[in-house]
């Protein structure tokens, strides 16, 4: 492998994990519900509604386990740029086929670690409305089961001081639910089973989404 494509590593991605822990508790007040249903070890997926940039900063702080996410590459400029990738963050274009970021995403789940992914592609309504079939591709590909994550309040108000945050020790609910397998068990990565997949994936989402909001009453 060149240097490119190098595996990002876990212990950045731990480091990650705890400057999230520190942020995010320290501005907000997270509750987080369902933690214990992650499993503890072996490839994983997050899928995580995304409606504000925060989610995914949050879900780095409170999940039991140090993530990597897939990140557009805008988001790597200037110094965020190494900060990034130093913490176990992948970059990904998403105007093309980037190789490089399937492959080393796939590297961290043949590696046994979580690759985090908004599988709306970019922030909206948060609802899990319209999927991208990268999802299923990685589950499939890389045989790992997705835990799906919702992210709520972090859009119910805007900060007074920082306009584009959420109000400061406002609570922010992540909810993580059962793992579940996106493939149908034969293996296949055609584009109608990878399709099949992204309709069980949606199903499955949706679903948690709406236990997720019944749970914490928002």
């Amino acid at each position: 492998m060149t240097s490119t494509t190098t595996v990002p590593s876990e212990r950045g991605a731990e480091v990650g994990r705890r400057i999230g822990v520190g942020l995010m508790y320290g501005l907000f007040r997270p509750r987080v519900l369902g933690a214990w249903k992650v499993p503890v070890s072996g490839p994983l997926i997050f899928a995580i509604n995304h409606a504000h940039n925060i989610d995914g900063p949050m879900v780095m702080g409170v999940a039991p386990r140090p993530t990597h996410f897939l990140i557009k590459k805008e988001a790597f400029i200037g110094p965020l740029d190494p900060f990034l990738t130093g913490i176990g963050q992948l970059k990904v274009d998403r105007d093309t086929t980037d190789r490089t970021a399937i492959t080393r995403a796939l590297g961290v789940l043949d590696n046994g670690g979580v690759l985090g992914i908004f599988p709306e592609g970019t922030r909206g309504d948060g609802d899990f409305a319209a999927l991208r079939a990268g999802l299923a591709y990685f589950a499939v590909r890389g045989g790992a089961p997705i835990v799906p994550v919702a992210v709520l309040g972090s859009t119910e108000r805007r900060g007074r001081l920082i306009k584009a945050l959420p109000p400061l020790r406002s609570r922010v609910d992540v909810v993580f639910g059962d793992a579940f397998e996106a493939g149908d068990g034969s293996g296949r990565r055609t584009r109608k089973a990878l399709d099949e997949a992204t309709e069980r994936i949606q199903k499955q989402l949706a679903a948690h989404l709406e236990n997720a909001r019944r749970l914490t009453g928002r």
